[in-house]
C-alpha cells in the first residue's frame, strides 16, 4: 500500500489515528426529591441534600406543593403523574409513609427510589440521618445497586359502582368499616374456596410489606428477595385462621358476604376506598415492580436487629 493512499485513509478516520473528537452536549442527571415538608426538620435536611444535588449539577425536582416550603432557589416544581418521568433517582426523605408517597411516583415511570429515614423505624429507608452525606455522594458517585420490590395489584367490583383498580408495595387490606360489626369474608385462592372468615378483616401482603401490617397481625417476617405472596386473616373467629404464603403466581378473592356490612378496601393505607356488600376484590402479583437502590451490601438479618431493636448484644455467639 502507497504512502500517499495510507496518508488518505488516516485523514478519513479522523478519531481512529489520534484526531480529537467534538464533545457533544452535557446530559444532565435529574432528581425528584420528596419529603415530609411538614415538619421543620424534614425541610431542613431536605434543603441541604437539593443544595448537594444542584452543586454537583443535577437538576432538581421537588412536587410542586412542596415548593414553597422547600424555598430553594434552583429546584424545579412538578406535579402530574408523570412526575419522575426521565428522572435517575427519587430520593424520599422521610418515615416509610413519605417512602410510599415517593413510590407511587417512581414506579409508573420505572425510576430507583432511595429512602432516607428521618423519621422512628423507617424500615424501607436504606440510609438513616446519620448516613446523609454518605448517601448523596453515593447518588453523585453512582455508588449503588437496584433491587426489584414485588408488588400487588387490585380489581374490585361489584353492582352499581365503576371497577376500582389500584396497587400496593406494602399490602391490601380488605377490613370492616363499621367498628361495631363483624365482617363476613370468603376467601378463595387460584379460584378455589379456602374459607369463609368472620373476622376485623385480611392482609394480602408482599414480603416487602411482611414487617408492616401482615406483621402485626400475627404474619412472618419474609426476606425482601423471596418470590411469595402472603395472606393473614385478622382477628378472625374461626379454627383455621393462620398465615398463609403461596406461591408468587397465586390470585386471592375476596367476597365480601352480601348480607355483612361495609368494608374498606386499603392499598398501603394510602388510597382507601369504600365497598360495599357483596363486592370481590381480586389481588394478584403486580405487573410492574418499585426499584428500590441499594447503597451497601447488607444482611437483612442486619436489618430486622436495628429496627426492632431484637436482643442480641451480649450474647455469647453473636458474631460481628
Amino acid at each position: 500500500m502507497h504512502d500517499a493512499q495510507v496518508d488518505g485513509e488516516r485523514r478519513d478516520e479522523g478519531v481512529r489515528w489520534g484526531r480529537p473528537k467534538r464533545a457533544g452536549p452535557a446530559v444532565t442527571r435529574t432528581a425528584l426529591l420528596v419529603t415530609h415538608t411538614g415538619r421543620r426538620r424534614s425541610t431542613e435536611h431536605a434543603r441541604t441534600v437539593a443544595a448537594d444535588l444542584i452543586n454537583a449539577g443535577f437538576e432538581v425536582r421537588v412536587v410542586a406543593e412542596e415548593a414553597d416550603d422547600l424555598d430553594l432557589p434552583g429546584v424545579v416544581p412538578v406535579t402530574g403523574p408523570e412526575t419522575a418521568e426521565g428522572a435517575e433517582i427519587v430520593i424520599a426523605l422521610g418515615g416509610d409513609g413519605t417512602f410510599l408517597r415517593a413510590a407511587e411516583l417512581a414506579r409508573p415511570a420505572k425510576v430507583p427510589l432511595l429512602g432516607i429515614n428521618l423519621g422512628k423505624v423507617g424500615f424501607l429507608a436504606e440510609a438513616e440521618i446519620d448516613d446523609l452525606d454518605v448517601a448523596v455522594r453515593d447518588v453523585v458517585g453512582r455508588n449503588y445497586t437496584v433491587d426489584e420490590r414485588l408488588t400487588l395489584d387490585v380489581t374490585a367490583q361489584f353492582d352499581g359502582g365503576p371497577t376500582i383498580e389500584s396497587w400496593a408495595l406494602n399490602e391490601i387490606s380488605v377490613e370492616k368499616g363499621e367498628r361495631a360489626q363483624m365482617l363476613e369474608l370468603l376467601v378463595d385462592v387460584d379460584g378455589r374456596p379456602l374459607s369463609r372468615y368472620g373476622c376485623d378483616g385480611v392482609v394480602c401482603a408482599t414480603p416487602t410489606g411482611s414487617t408492616a401490617y401482615a406483621f402485626s397481625g400475627g404474619g412472618p417476617v419474609v426476606w425482601p428477595e423471596v418470590e411469595a405472596l402472603l395472606l393473614v386473616p385478622i382477628s378472625a373467629h374461626a379454627l383455621f385462621s393462620r398465615p398463609l404464603v403461596t406461591s408468587p403466581t397465586s390470585t386471592f378473592s375476596i367476597t365480601v358476604d352480601p348480607f355483612t356490612t361495609l368494608a374498606v378496601l386499603s392499598c398501603d393505607g394510602r388510597r382507601v376506598y369504600d365497598l360495599p356488600p357483596g363486592a370481590r376484590v381480586t389481588v394478584r402479583r403486580g405487573g410492574l415492580p418499585v426499584r428500590v437502590v441499594r447503597l451497601r451490601d447488607r444482611s437483612f438479618t442486619d436489618r430486622l436487629v436495628a429496627k426492632f431493636g431484637l436482643p442480641v448484644h451480649g450474647w455469647r455467639g453473636n458474631r460481628r
